[in-house]
């Protein structure tokens, strides 16, 4: 069965790419809407959208019914407004206050949880003769970021005291919403809800993520923030069962050449594997340093014409080798895939956490940023995003 990839008589760039679809993006979005309705829903779209590119899906989950895009620093935001993004850009992330002035003129909406900030913010708006909306960020049980209620009120009483903001928000981040036991999730919750009591003229509450729009729409309040569900997948496999997410991202290469090695013959770095037969090895341009990590050297599988075939040997920083004896006809140019579909055959990257021993945020982010992008609509390529060119361009 030929791999089922639509960019090889496409894309003639680098010999690895990530397929991102963008419809199975917007049904995800669509769906997490609805669950959370109507309450609003911010695409939370840091860390370059979890691998995905922070440009397309944004605006891609827009077009679907965001409400805006979350991310977690200036820098992040000030990419979306570069590449023409006007919707509300919530910042979530900690905020120094030398980046107050940043903060104004790209129009954000940032996190804030200290008095230096707000000052800061209240200056430069008043500079610049504008309005900051702010969200104040409650610490309820992480522990990160954020006050205690008692300070969180009296900082918020102050902030709207003072000219050129506006407190439009109060949120939580919730600390285990995606383990079984959900009693310090709502613990976190009605912390949320008493301390928002206190402050009545705040018109906007939020502390759901993937986890609790999926299991509990008495907490998405005004306001929600999906994350990993936007991707395709789960916090947790007990996680909305009943909704239909789809993933998001294939991670696709091409072989560059195919080999005979003897019985006995080793293959890669160190030695770590050698064949116990005669073996055919394909070499897959796609290494660690692409994000497809050392550790699933000997570990993993990956797909070749509808086929599993194993990775042998380390992955190397830029290509891994594969075993295709059992795959027939395998020659330079086939698409392998290693994270996505081909015929029948899937590896996700819930595979490859466990196979790690780490999740799957971290397998989707740590795809980088040299690999291509290509974002797909109706099953076609349309544009493209490079280490070169970052900002998505139709193809």
């Amino acid at each position: 069965m030929p791999a089922m990839s639509i960019v090889p008589s496409t894309w003639g760039g680098r010999p690895v790419w990530a397929e991102i679809d963008l419809d199975a993006l917007a049904h995800n979005v669509r769906l997490l809407a609805a669950r959370a309705s109507p309450a609003r829903l911010y695409a939370v779209v840091k860390a370059n959208a979890y691998g995905h590119g922070a440009v397309a899906c944004g605006r891609a989950a827009l077009e679907a019914g965001a409400h805006g895009l979350a991310v977690v620093c200036v820098d992040e935001a000030e990419e979306l407004r570069r590449a023409g993004v006007e919707a509300p850009l919530l910042v979530i992330g900690n905020t120094p206050a030398s980046d107050a002035a940043r903060v104004v003129a790209l129009r954000l909406r940032p996190a804030v949880g200290a008095m230096d900030l707000v000052e800061a913010l209240s200056a430069e708006a008043r500079r610049r003769g504008a309005e900051v909306p702010i969200h104040l960020e409650l610490e309820s049980g992480l522990n990160r970021h954020g006050l205690p209620p008692d300070a969180l009120v009296a900082l918020a009483e102050r902030a709207r005291a003072l000219p050129g903001l506006r407190v439009e928000g109060l949120f939580t981040h919730f600390a285990a919403a995606e383990e079984g036991d959900q009693r310090f999730t709502r613990a976190q919750f009605e912390v949320l809800r008493e301390t928002s009591r206190r402050l009545p003229w705040v018109p906007e509450r939020h502390c759901s993520a993937s986890a609790s729009i999926l299991l509990d729409h008495e907490m998405a309040l005004e306001a929600v923030r999906g994350g990993l569900s936007l991707y395709g997948y789960r916090p947790a496999p007990w996680c909305g069962t009943d909704a239909d997410l789809r993933p998001v991202m294939s991670l696709r290469a091409r072989v560059a050449r195919v080999s005979d090695v003897d019985r006995g013959a080793t293959v890669g770095y160190g030695r770590t594997w050698a064949a116990n037969r005669p073996t055919r090895v394909a070499l897959v341009m796609c290494g660690y340093a692409d994000g497809y990590r050392r550790s699933f050297g000997n570990r993993t599988q990956v797909l070749v014409h509808g086929r599993r075939a194993p990775v042998v040997g380390r992955v190397a920083m830029d290509m891994c080798m594969v075993d295709v004896t059992a795959v027939p006809g395998v020659a330079p140019g086939d698409v392998v895939t290693l994270i996505g579909r081909d015929g029948d055959e899937r590896v996700d990257a819930d595979d490859l956490a466990t196979i790690a021993d780490t999740i799957s945020w971290e397998i989707l982010a740590g795809i980088s940023a040299r690999v291509p992008r290509l974002y797909l609509r109706g099953g076609r390529a349309v544009e493209a995003s490079t280490l070169v060119d970052r900002a998505p361009v139709a193809i």
